[in-house]
């Protein structure tokens, strides 16, 4: 039996998401097209009250279908139930492409809309879906959570469909946020606000995670007393609230929408309520050149890093000149055994379509099933440091190896 390396016993902790640093605030206005550069811009709490929200303005009700890819993430399906319409499922290519014959073919009189999605932040063409709405009276909403920035052949993300949606907290150093956007529809007016509870939540989360990942030091430091003494406040509030008594305040997940919280629920309650503002001012001031940049460059140097390991393969063969990528996408000859070692390693990942829509199997699309099954997204951010991103890509390439060495 191989002797087999046992250094994935050290547990380090990086950043899963972007956290938030002095430098989000250098690099000036992005090289890619980004999703808020459309004409019409509602910035919300999240992508999937963005959905409902698009939906919405669809006239999608009772009645009507909605198409949506067999490859989606859970909390795409719940605004379809909440404009009181179904979900119909259509195939994915093995790239995560749409399969157009299988939309054409399941095109029909009920169905009023029809959402495409760029997965993994790179662009997809629809062109020809595009083409199809138009010619049988359907609306296009297109899926940009994973894609906030970018273009394809000159066509920015989000000017195809009819609306687009965005989750900005993929993409930027926040709590909460998403957008709502269209080329070509004026959006509804003012959004109103969600409280002062909200608000601080907002902002102190966004703070607090990036003070657990050791950034900001010195406000860090400056903070200490008031977060401490919020701490013991919120305790007591959470202890009275579990006693039973009516008058306590609302519950946490009250004070911000489920999304934040890695949930898949749909909250009506946050349908036309507009981001914090500590989220807006983010999104205004961010340095978008160095997001894009840093994030392209993790993506090629985990790429570069892992390349010539045995048991995994890129997504994609190439990281296009037009794609900001959300995560880094690989995928997994032996998905279980990878699984257990990153987990073990303390490795974020995202499992992106390991658990789809009750009823989603291989004689709906073999293809999602499998990309599911396969798929690991490697966090490649712009929050990563150097040295982050190197204990990263040496952990996974150890983990594989190891794997390798034990099925030899």
């Amino acid at each position: 039996m191989p002797r087999i390396n046992n250094s994935l016993t050290v547990r380090r902790a990086i950043p899963s998401v972007p956290v938030l640093s002095f430098g989000d605030f250098k690099g000036g206005r992005a090289t890619l097209p980004a999703l808020d550069d459309a004409p019409a811009v509602l910035l919300v709490t999240s992508g999937r009250i963005a959905i409902g929200m698009a939906l919405r303005a669809l006239g999608v009700g009772p009645g009507d279908t909605v198409l949506v890819p067999a490859y989606h993430s859970p909390s795409m399906i719940p605004p379809v139930h909440w404009c009181g319409a179904e979900v119909m499922f259509y195939r994915v290519h093995h790239d995560t492409t749409v399969d157009l014959a299988d939309v054409a073919h399941k095109v029909g009189p009920g169905v009023k809309a029809i959402m495409a999605t760029h997965f993994f932040g790179f662009p997809q063409d629809l062109s020809a879906l595009r083409a199809l709405c138009d010619a049988n009276g359907i609306g296009l909403v297109e899926d940009c959570a994973h894609c906030y920035f970018g273009a394809r052949d000159g066509v920015a993300v989000g000017s195809s469909g009819d609306y687009a949606i965005g989750s900005s907290m993929k993409f930027f150093p926040i709590f909460e946020g998403g957008c709502l956007v269209s080329h070509r529809h004026a959006l509804p007016g003012a959004l109103g606000g969600a409280g002062a509870g909200f608000e601080a939540k907002a902002a102190l989360a966004a703070l607090e995670a990036s003070f657990a990942q050791g950034r900001l030091p010195a406000l860090r430091v400056a903070l200490a007393l008031p977060l401490r003494l919020k701490t013991r406040l919120w305790n007591r509030v959470k202890a009275h609230s579990a006693g039973g008594a009516t008058t306590s305040p609302a519950p946490a997940s009250a004070l911000a929408p489920s999304s934040s919280d890695s949930s898949f629920a749909f909250d009506p309650r946050w349908v036309d309520r507009r981001s914090s503002w500590f989220s807006r001012t983010v999104l205004l001031h961010a340095g978008r050149a160095r997001l894009v940049a840093r994030r392209r460059r993790n993506y090629l140097e985990l790429e570069r890093a892992l390349t010539g390991t045995p048991g995994w393969r890129p997504l994609f063969a190439a990281l296009p000149e037009g794609a900001c990528p959300w995560v880094f996408p690989l995928l997994a000859e032996r998905p279980d055994a990878l699984f257990a070692r990153l987990a073990e390693a303390g490795v974020p990942m995202v499992r992106f379509g390991a658990s789809l829509w009750p009823g989603v199997d291989d004689t709906v699309c073999a293809n999602s099933v499998e990309l599911g099954r396969r798929m690991f997204g490697l966090p490649c951010h712009q929050a990563l440091s150097d040295d982050e991103r190197a204990w990263l890509a040496a952990t996974v390439r150890r983990a594989l190896e190891d794997i390798a060495m034990e099925a030899a």
